[in-house]
Parts: C-alpha cells; structure tokens; sequence
C-alpha cells in the first residue's frame, strides 16, 4: 500500500473509531432514557445537516446525517421543563441517570475492548521485558535487535521492568551499551549506542512490553476491569499531579483531534511493525481506542456547563435544596459553556499543529 493511500486508510479508521465511540455514548444516553420513560424525539448517526430519515422506531426518528463525526440524541422537551415527557419535566434522579448513562456506556466499552486485549494478550508477566518492535535504521536494528527478544540485562544489570531499561537505556546517551537478551532459547550479547533526543535522553529505538500468559475470560474481564480503573485513577489525579509538579503541564496537556490523530498512527505503525507473537494484530490501535473510550467518559463529567457533568451538577440543587434552578437560567449558562468549550477546542487543535504531541 502507498504511503498515501495509508494515511487516508489511518484517517478513516481514526473518524470511524471517534465516530463510534461517540455514538456509544449516546446510545447509553438513549437506552436509559426510554428505560426511564423519557420520550426521545431523534437518534441521530452523525451531525446536521440531515441527509437521510432512516425510520422510526417506538416515537423516535433514526436519522443519517452529513456529518460522520459521531452522533446525537435529542429527547423530547430537554431544556424545557413544562412539555410532559420531556427531559427536563422528570424528576431530578431520572435526569441525572440519563446524563450519566453516556460516560458509563463509555466506561463499559473501555471495560469491553481491555477485555478482549487481555484474552488475546494474556496477563502481562510484569517483570519479564521483551521487544515488540524495532525502528527501522535505529541503533537497535543496527546492533541486531529483533522483535520477540526477552531483555535479559543492560550492562551487567539485571533487567526486571520496562522501567529500569528505560532508566539504563537514557542515562547512556552518546555511549556504547552492552545488551544481553534471549532468542529462541539462546542467549546473546549485542552492542549498541543510545542516540540522544532534544532533551539528551539515550534512545535506541525499540519498543517494549512484557511477555504474557494464557488467562481465562473471567480473569480477563478483571484484568480489564482493572486497567480501566487505572486508567480512571490516572486521569483523576493529572490535575494534581500538575499542581504538585509531579509532571509537567506540557506532558499532561489535552490533546485535540490532530493530536488523537497522531496517536492513532503511531499505535497503528506500531502494530504493523510488530511481531505476530508478541502482539494480536490492531491490540495498539484497540488498547488506545480503550483509552480514548475512558477519557470521553471522564471529560464529559467534568462539572462545566454543556457536559454531562455540568448538566449534573445542575440538578444537584434540586435534590439537596428541594429547589429547581430556573430553566432559562440553566440555558443561558449552557450556551455560553457550549461557546467556551468550542474556543477551548479549537486552542487545543491549533497547539497539536504548533507543538505536536510526541510520544516517548
């Protein structure tokens, strides 16, 4: 295939894939809605303009739109509280399950593609390293490093995490390297020199990962579960992290379509270099699919007006204060949210064209 027809093939896997993941999102937002007798007026795969009424189904029009950047719900009466039905008319506690109904169908995809990995995979042997790929012209194909190598040592020093060679590797920058590692039941010696990057950090161009062994599909689904939850924890505590200058605001910056886009590659060129037997083929491209599925759920709960989060956090005075915040107000501060977070997203895309996110 030539370079270009595989970018284009990239770029449509990636819309498809955010496209999806978006639609899952609404459907959780219209499963639990007509669970909850909310009546919803549109399904919507894709934005407006309209292209197509596919049918109706139950009240709600299914629709195809120009659009194929995700997809919409649209319940009857959501910011009008005095159409009986409607969204905004049920109680408190049926509103906040269908606003939270779309990061939890999110969360559940992530829980689903994490557990088909870790079935494919195996549960990772964490103090085992191995090669899952080699750069093409990098100091590592250069010493004869092949992908399915289990790193044994880095100069005489037992290597037991990916961490450690990561430490080892970077702190030789410029340097020669001695390399022992294990290949097909022999073991072997190779040589090489860690070449420096702007921040004079040693690389050798290689990608690890951890050796894996067989796991049943229960111990799969918590495997997954777990990274999940992870996943969740990791995104919870950036904010803090930042603050505490645990890592830097430039490491933990959001990243736009651009930068998804990016990521999206090199997950896909990775898993085009990999060995068959130490990768499933596409388990990069999925695992950062997964994790794409988390931060959709997490973002959307944020407490910003226009969110799920912010739409929440709404409605919290009605529970705890026995009191309503007027409708009209709660639509005004939602416009402007919406306004904001469209300008907050196009800063993000214009920083992912000045600084493209790099990945280690």
């Amino acid at each position: 295939m030539s370079p270009f027809l595989d970018s284009l093939m990239g770029f449509l896997l990636f819309v498809f894939s955010i496209a999806l993941l978006i639609i899952i999102h609404e459907l959780g937002h219209f499963i639990v809605a007509r669970w909850l007798k909310v009546e919803v007026e549109e399904f919507g795969l894709g934005f407006p303009p309209r292209m197509k009424s596919l049918f109706t189904w139950k009240g709600t029009l299914f629709s195809l739109n120009w659009i194929p950047l995700g997809g919409f719900v649209r319940p009857k009466g959501e910011n009008n509280p005095d159409i009986p039905g409607g969204l905004a008319a049920a109680s408190p506690w049926v509103r906040i399950a269908v606003y939270i109904a779309g990061p939890a169908m999110n969360i559940l995809a992530a829980i689903a593609i994490f557990t088909i990995l870790f079935y494919q995979l195996g549960a990772p042997i964490l103090d085992r390293v191995i090669v899952a790929a080699v750069d093409s012209g990098s100091p590592a194909e250069v010493a004869g490093l092949q992908a399915g190598d289990e790193i044994l040592a880095v100069n005489g020093e037992s290597i037991d995490s990916t961490e450690e060679i990561i430490a080892l590797v970077g702190a030789q920058a410029g340097n020669e390297i001695t390399i022992t590692l294990l290949r097909d039941g022999q073991e072997l010696t190779l040589t090489a020199i860690p070449q420096p990057n702007a921040e004079q950090v040693g690389k050798i161009g290689i990608r690890i990962t951890h050796p894996a062994e067989p796991i049943s599909p229960l111990a799969a689904l918590r495997t997954g579960s777990g990274a999940v939850s992870g996943q969740i924890r990791a995104i919870v505590s950036l904010p803090f992290q930042i603050i505490q200058g645990v890592i830097s605001p430039e490491e933990g910056r959001l990243v736009g379509y651009k930068g998804m886009l990016d990521m999206f590659n090199t997950m896909r060129a990775l898993d085009q270099q990999a060995s068959s037997e130490t990768t499933p083929a596409g388990a990069n491209t999925l695992g950062l699919i997964g994790s794409i599925s988390v931060s959709l759920a997490i973002l959307n709960l944020i407490p910003v007006p226009a969110l799920d989060g912010g739409r929440i956090f709404f409605t919290l005075p009605e529970i705890f204060l026995r009191r309503r915040i007027p409708a009209e107000f709660e639509n005004v501060v939602n416009l402007i949210g919406f306004g904001l977070l469209i300008v907050l997203l196009i800063y993000v895309n214009l920083q992912d064209f000045i600084n493209p996110i790099s990945l280690p």
